[in-house]
This record gives C-alpha cells, structure tokens and sequence, in this order.
C-alpha cells in the first residue's frame, strides 16, 4: 500500500531511493503499531516465519502454528483485496527480483533478513531473559524491518514474511519468483 500511494503521489516513483526509504518508514511504523495491538491477543504474531520459530522453539503449538498460518495468509489477501477495491483497482504489485540479482542471491538476502528479525523478535519478545527490554520490542522489530527493507528493498522487496508476499501474489496472480 505505500507503495501504491508513493507512486500515486511521484508517478511511479516508488522504485526511485525516495520510495525505498519511504516504504522502510511505513513498514517500520505500520508493524510497530501492528505487533504493539497484537502483543496481548496473539504475541504480535503477523509474520509465519516468526510463528514458524516460536513453534521450533517451543513457544506454541503446532495446532496453534497452523491457525496463526492460516489467519496471516487470509488477512495478507483480504488486505489485498481492500486495497486494490479501495485504490479503485490499482495493481497490486507482487514481490519481483531486480534486474542482476538470480532467484539465489534473492533467496541468501531472505534468509539473512529474515533470521535478522526472527533474532530481533526472540531477543526482545520471546526470551524469557530479556528482562525489561520486552517494553521496547514492538519498535525494536519494526525498526529492523525498516532497516532490511533498505538494505535489501532495491535487490528483492524485502519480504522477510511469507504474508506480505502472498496476498500482493494471489490478488495480481504473480507467482514468478515466488518462494
């Protein structure tokens, strides 16, 4: 969505360092507020490879895992959806891999971004040692997800999350690249 509305405003300026910056800033934001509401329903679960984690780390259960799964894909289309009915049918533009960089440097800069914020997560939200750092854990992860997004928007958008992937792929039905 930012970066249908910073394209909007600049004529296709979202791909310009203006755009990478501006999309870090309302991803950063949007998950700090997002993770804040949601830490007392869910844990602030809104990515599935952070409930992937907390599963193999013990944290939840599979039964909850997979609930949690299901309602991220779900609400990552149904926002989507709302976005592209409210944008007066803007495309909903899916995850692509820049010009120069293959389907496995994409696929190291994931990892390494995504392991960045599990680690994030685990080390403010999860840890039972984190002691009164837990206060600063909604910003903490949104900060990190603002930073991989300028460190790694330009080469693959910067996923990190399973979710924002599927629902932009599923509403435009854009599946290359789509791991």
């Amino acid at each position: 969505g930012s970066g249908m509305a910073f394209n909007k405003l600049t004529d296709d300026g979202s791909s310009t360092p203006a755009g990478l910056v501006a999309a870090a800033l309302a991803h950063a934001l949007a998950l700090f507020v997002a993770v804040s509401i949601g830490a007392n329903i869910s844990g602030g679960h809104v990515n599935p490879a952070v409930t992937f984690g907390a599963f193999v780390g013990g944290h939840i259960t599979l039964v909850r895992s997979i609930l949690y799964w299901i309602a991220q894909l779900l609400g990552s289309v149904v926002a989507c959806l709302l976005l592209k009915f409210s944008t007066g049918g803007l495309t909903t533009s899916a995850f692509a891999l820049s010009s120069g960089v293959g389907a496995w440097n994409a696929v190291v800069f994931e990892i390494v971004m995504t392991f960045g914020l599990v680690y994030t997560v685990y080390a403010t939200a999860v840890d039972p040692k984190k002691g009164n750092i837990g206060i600063i854990a909604p910003i903490a992860i949104g900060f990190i997800v603002g930073a991989n997004i300028l460190a790694g928007g330009a080469f693959d958008g910067a996923s990190m999350n399973p979710a924002v992937s599927f629902g932009p792929a599923v509403v435009s039905w854009t599946w290359a690249n789509h791991w």
